[in-house]
């Protein structure tokens, strides 16, 4: 083998015998130059090879979340727009699986910013907190404009389209649609931190779950205000009913008694004792006659759980003449005759789980929320109407103990017929209790 050209021979060298041979400082080898040849030296504060895996994984979480989010705003659009245009439900049982996916995939990610850093915030927020919000906006809009929620969810659909193609637009550096959705270049370079997780908690714990718990309750008395029309209230007590008394120039007096199926003991012992002993009580009560019902309607599980006491064991007029005014149930459509079967379940039995999937799957026919309400409310009230105008001429003072739904109907019919409000008068029907101990009820 010949030697290198470059070396100088050791043989009559002024350097053999005295150690390896002296290179010029810029031909010294570095330590290490064939490691260094091999892979790209790690600068200071690089991330090391096992968090660029969790980068990585974080990064395509991330795109998963984004892209669900997006299936699910353009489907709910599609979707949207079909029924507010078309009337058409064609989409809705594949809208609702992909929604689902979607909301379990921002509920991993939102409690995953509490642990990680390295999850964009100002990005994934929206994402993640943008089906809560826009449920919280609907419930208003369901209580004061609920013909036209068609046209709110439209919105709403429409929004959270722009929403995700803009995050998308963001972190791809325009329209690619390339995988990962979210490039790994694109999340910061950061480990757990115990300061972030300690204001992640402190963020829902002490300001979002209140302020949430807060508009619940705030639009859970606006909707019972607005839906009883007053005869029912929600207050930090509990719930108040309104009995309100109507008279008409000739002496007719109609009193109003809004009525739970479940409340106090006291409530229903004082509003009985308040009837005069000349009164005609028209009482509510659907009959069935031809046992067309398999599962009573029985509200004695639910009262007893709550520390109440169900209506038509405790409710008991002493006073005044009873008269039946309501309707048998063979008058209804068997639509809701099914429903009412179904519902008296969880009544009777209890939230089991073989009960719950009945409910699931159960699937209600064409127009069946128009049925529902006609079957419940209107046909009932137009029996009791009936009843009522048929024996005006009987007594002066009537008595109308039925439930908080029907009174706003019944009300404004009564004042058609020349009836106007002089009186009312507030009952607590349901106290709250604190620590599970039984309060002591008021009676008004």
């Amino acid at each position: 083998m010949q030697a290198d050209a470059n070396i100088p021979p050791l043989k009559n060298s002024p350097q053999a015998g005295a150690g390896p041979p002296r290179f010029p400082e810029h031909e010294v080898p570095a330590i290490g130059a064939r490691a260094a040849s091999a892979s790209p030296p790690l600068l200071p504060g690089k991330p090391t090879r096992k968090f660029l895996v969790g980068q990585r994984e974080i990064a395509i979480l991330l795109s998963v979340c984004l892209g669900l989010f997006l299936a699910d705003a353009l489907m709910s659009l599609l979707d949207d727009s079909l029924i507010l245009f078309f009337s058409i439900h064609l989409l809705t049982a594949m809208r609702g699986t992909v929604a689902f996916l979607a909301l379990l995939m921002t509920i991993v990610v939102y409690c995953l910013m509490g642990f990680t850093p390295m999850i964009p915030k100002r990005l994934f927020l929206p994402v993640t907190l943008f089906n809560p919000a826009t449920v919280l906006a609907g419930i208003p809009f369901l209580i004061y404009f609920y013909s036209r929620f068609p046209q709110f969810q439209w919105l709403i659909s429409l929004c959270q389209v722009v929403l995700g193609l803009s995050i998308l637009y963001w972190v791809q550096g325009g329209f690619r649609f390339r995988w990962p959705l979210v490039p790994q270049g694109r999340l910061p370079l950061r480990h757990f931190s115990w300061r972030n997780l300690a204001v992640f908690l402190f963020t829902n714990v002490f300001l979002l779950l209140p302020a949430v718990i807060a508009c619940l309750l705030l639009f859970a008395a606006l909707a019972v205000n607005h839906f009883s029309d007053g005869f029912l209230a929600l207050r930090s007590t509990g719930f108040v009913v309104q009995v309100r008394k109507y008279v008409r120039s000739d002496g007719k007096m109609i009193q109003l008694c809004p009525m739970s199926h479940i409340g106090e003991p006291d409530f229903y012992r004082k509003l009985s004792e308040s009837f005069p002993t000349n009164s005609i009580i028209l009482m509510e009560g659907v009959t069935d006659n031809r046992n067309l019902l398999t599962n009573k309607i029985s509200y004695e599980l639910t009262a007893t759980s709550l520390g109440l006491s169900e209506q038509k064991k405790e409710f008991q007029p002493a006073r005044g003449e009873l008269v039946r005014a309501d309707v048998d149930i063979e008058q209804f459509s068997a639509s809701t005759i099914d429903l009412l079967n179904l519902a008296m379940l969880f009544h009777t039995k209890g939230a089991k789980p073989e009960e719950v999937l009945k409910m699931i799957q159960y699937s209600p026919p064409p127009h069946f929320e128009e049925r529902l309400v006609d079957d419940l409310l209107r046909k009932r009230n137009r029996r009791l109407l009936e009843e009522l105008h048929a024996r005006l001429s009987q007594s002066e003072i009537f008595i109308i103990p039925w439930g908080v739904a029907h009174m706003p109907e019944i009300a404004e019919e009564i004042q058609k017929s020349g009836f106007r409000l002089s009186e009312t008068q507030e009952y607590m029907a349901i106290r709250f209790r604190s620590g599970g101990k039984r309060g002591k009820s008021a009676g008004q």
